[in-house]
């Protein structure tokens, strides 16, 4: 627990901090990743170069500060990340790393009025939250070393299979090389492909697991991002996994991860409603299939929103959500549809708006889930507050910083408490 002396202090240079919170993080990446090259592979660095991570950690300063007296206040986001490092495979001894070129930054901008006792209270109150992290990593890493079909590390899978599911999603359905049992993740969970990229070495990426739990495969499904020949940093393992990755071939896999899941056998009475954008149906899509597969007769509803039929995904598999669902609706809308594509009944053209979900979905009650590019879930998130909807009542998933969610409201200065300065660790 901290001192007393430190949650003073730690109090009175919030405000400083926070009016130079990017400058310190900014300074640590550097400091760091020229210090301790190592460490580098654990990051993706197309998040380095938009400045999201800086952006990230910034706000985890901030959020943690904030709450230094009230570290129950941080449970979830703790579990976020510990689900996020876990998956990466990041042990105790990189907090020491952390820890040492972030004190080292926070010397460097803030100057004289980082005093002894200044470094001394966040040096503290800096190794109460490591150790938290430590401890819940360690225990994720536990349950996954115990759990029938459950593995730490990376396990060597064959890709079974290539499906083609549109003209810029392909599916990889992948089983253990060692024949073994695979674990019942939890709906909406991913899985970690370490990828030795050929040209440029480079972090671990998540997919999103995108079939329902209980078969003898994992499936993961990847949108090709950015151009095949001179691929972003976005782009770079989903260009090689398209073009590089075959049928026979070894991909080496972490265990199941993170916490945006539902469980079909709790879902009670109460609708939910799900809004997928582009790629971002592929959680959705495994927690819709485990839904029917358990017959639960709670309403769904089920949205996809697409640019066009070519570049959508599922299509199939989401027409047999409704006809074998007991009470499931689907509905797609396009933003550029193609001739033809809004002949369909359940099919039209526009965004995802105020008006389609105030007709559409239940949307007074229900619970929503949603997933998909940022643009897309701001807009998502802002019209769900203008309806009056909770964040009790919505769950996503979005690989960033929370406040880039909410920046749609923050611009109509409607900020939600607890939004603007998510906890974020250092290490994702």
């Amino acid at each position: 627990m901290h001192s007393p002396d430190t949650i003073r202090i730690v109090k009175e240079i919030t405000p400083a901090v926070a009016q130079h919170a990017e400058a310190i993080t900014r300074r640590f990446y550097i400091r760091m990743f020229e210090g301790d090259p190592e460490v580098r592979r654990y990051f993706n660095q197309a998040h380095q170069h938009s400045g999201g991570q800086q952006r990230a950690l910034a706000g985890a300063i901030c959020a943690y500060f904030a709450h230094i007296d009230d570290l129950a206040a941080l449970g979830p986001a703790v579990e976020l990340i510990a689900q996020k490092h876990t998956s990466l495979g990041i042990k105790p001894e990189h907090y020491r790393i952390v820890g040492k070129h972030l004190l080292d930054a926070i010397g460097d901008v803030m100057g004289e009025a980082a005093t002894p006792e200044v470094v001394a209270a966040v040096g503290e109150a800096y190794g109460v939250l490591a150790d938290v992290f430590i401890q819940r990593e360690r225990g994720i890493y536990e349950e996954q070393r115990t759990a029938p079909g459950g593995w730490n590390g990376a396990r060597t899978f064959l890709v079974e299979r290539t499906v083609e599911e549109s003209d810029e999603v392909r599916s990889f359905l992948l089983k253990p090389e060692d024949g073994g049992a695979l674990p019942e993740f939890l709906p909406g969970q991913y899985v970690t492909v370490f990828v030795d990229h050929p040209t440029t070495p480079t972090s671990p990426r998540n997919y999103s697991l995108s079939d329902r739990p209980g078969q003898d495969h994992l499936r993961i499904s990847v949108k090709r991002e950015g151009g095949a020949v001179h691929p972003t940093p976005e782009g770079l393992i989903s260009n090689h996994l398209h073009a590089a990755v075959r049928e026979g071939d070894r991909l080496e896999l972490g265990p199941p991860c993170g916490v945006f899941t539902l469980d079909p056998k709790a879902v009670g009475d109460r609708p939910v409603v799900m809004l997928a954008g582009g790629i971002g149906i592929t959680p959705l899509l495994s927690m819709a299939k485990a839904w029917v597969h358990h017959g639960v007769n709670a309403p769904l509803f089920f949205l996809h929103a697409a640019r066009d039929s070519r570049t959508r995904a599922f299509a199939d598999e989401l027409a047999q959500l409704e006809a074998e669902g007991k009470n499931v609706r689907t509905r797609v809308r396009y933003d550029c549809p193609l001739d033809g594509d809004v002949t369909a009944e359940n099919a039209d053209q526009g965004f995802v708006d105020v008006p389609l979900l105030r007709d559409w979905a239940p949307y007074r009650d229900a619970r929503f889930l949603f997933c998909g590019p940022k643009p897309f879930m701001q807009s998502v998130y802002a019209d769900l507050k203008d309806l009056g909807v909770g964040d009790d009542r919505m769950d996503y998933e979005f690989f960033g910083p929370k406040q880039d969610i909410a920046a749609k409201l923050l611009n109509r200065s409607q900020a939600p408490a607890g939004i603007a300065c998510p906890m974020h660790a250092g290490l994702t």
